[in-house]
């Protein structure tokens, strides 16, 4: 794999991040090899939990919103784009960014973020999917895609994790938390020195792996179910054709549905990452 690290320790797979150069933001590539080290970690049966880290200063800066090459046997984003116009964006998005979140939401193991630095957009998209979440002390967490005239990252954690207003809040003003007020909504489950992140993300994965793996499917299904019946997967599918119809606007207004609003994304993403 060219951008992600895959490992086992003991019976905790743990799968890193590695574009730390561009604050691993997410290609098309980044997000194939990302699911392919989840499917490998659910298929060994030694594994009996997953850590998700990331090298470098940041967790993810998010979605990478340069031209996606395509990646060898799928069809790239731009290609999709210009062959079915707003329909091959819809689709695109619907498998990388909303379907690969939704599996990975309900891998049947147990997952762990650690997540340092900014985690902005896109990151949410990969830290929210997972169970449990260990943010460093220099964690800051946002969602400026507004900026961009659309409400949101195509998986609406937001209202979840955060509650109705505070989501509301960050969402209006693309605004960012630290970790300590993540963990204070409840989005973090613990917050820990820089230093000590990946020690205490694998001593709590080691925890965890001592229990029963039936027994730890059952209760992730438990919880993950009753969220379902509360609405969430529906409101989820909801939310994301309101995100496509933000993509509609920005085509009609502007021509090109993905880079409308571009310059002011990025000029977010960089006020809104942590100094160092």
């Amino acid at each position: 794999m060219e951008f992600i690290e895959y490992s086992v320790i003991g019976r905790v797979a743990v799968v890193t991040l590695n574009r730390p150069q561009q604050a691993n933001a997410q290609n098309q590539a980044l997000l194939v090899e990302l699911d392919q080290a989840f499917d490998r970690a659910v298929a060994d049966e030694a594994v009996r939990v997953i850590v998700l880290k990331a090298n470098g200063k940041h967790f993810s800066a998010g979605h990478d919103l340069s031209p996606k090459p395509p990646v060898e046997g799928e069809k790239g984003l731009l290609d999709d784009v210009a062959e079915n116009g707003l329909l091959g964006l819809y689709r695109w998005e619907a498998k990388h960014y909303l379907g690969f979140c939704r599996k990975w939401r309900d891998l049947p193991k147990p997952t762990i973020a650690a997540v340092q630095g900014a985690c902005i957009g896109g990151g949410l998209m990969l830290a929210w999917p997972c169970d449990l979440i260990v943010a460093a002390d220099n964690a800051r967490f946002s969602d400026p895609v507004v900026r961009m005239g659309i409400g949101g990252v195509e998986y609406h954690g937001h209202t979840w994790e955060f509650g109705a207003r505070k989501a509301k809040e960050l969402l209006f003003t693309a605004g960012f938390i630290d970790a300590h007020e993540a963990h204070r909504l409840g989005m973090v489950n613990r917050v820990v020195p820089l230093e000590e992140l990946e020690a205490h993300t694998l001593a709590l994965a080691e925890e965890i792996a001592q229990m029963h793996p039936h027994a730890l499917l059952m209760a992730k299904q438990a919880v993950n179910q009753t969220l379902d019946a509360m609405g969430q997967h529906t409101a989820m599918q909801a939310v994301f054709n309101l995100h496509s119809l933000g993509h509609a606007n920005a085509w009609a207004a502007r021509g090109y549905p993905v880079m409308a609003g571009l310059d002011e994304m990025v000029r977010a993403n960089k006020q809104a990452q942590p100094k160092p």
